[in-house]
């Protein structure tokens, strides 16, 4: 049985690394984690912010996912995009899913990031 999802991993390409650092710890404010030294040689960074971790590995022919994404829950949405464009990140808001505040950005290597707080009664998916 499924009961927590542990990371999210999403592709860069050779060399990134210090632009990705730049965007998810000082734009985002998430943490770097050190990453084993077995897998540290393949390149990338892994990053944390409470319970949240997402893995940035290397892609030598990388493609940035401009659709598929992560869906980051954030509080004090409005503060949180101003910080990021305040540090020059791009925020495209969405007001088309009831009862979330949200917001789209991109990372330094393309790759899109969804933003959302709850806003009022929400729906539930009972799927499938």
């Amino acid at each position: 049985m499924l009961v927590a999802v542990d990371h999210v991993q999403l592709a860069a390409p050779p060399g990134s690394e210090d632009r990705l650092r730049a965007y998810y710890a000082g734009v985002l404010g998430m943490t770097e984690l050190p990453k084993p030294s077995a897998l540290a040689a393949r390149g990338g960074c892994w990053f944390q912010a409470g319970a949240v971790q997402l893995h940035l590995g290397i892609e030598t022919d990388f493609r940035p996912a401009r659709k598929a994404h992560p869906g980051l829950r954030v509080r004090d949405i409005e503060p949180y995009a101003a910080r990021l464009e305040a540090r020059g990140a791009t925020v495209t808001w969405d007001d088309t899913l009831p009862g979330r505040r949200r917001f789209y950005s991109e990372d330094p290597v393309g790759n899109r990031l969804e933003f959302l707080e709850p806003s009022g009664e929400l729906g539930h998916f009972h799927g499938p």
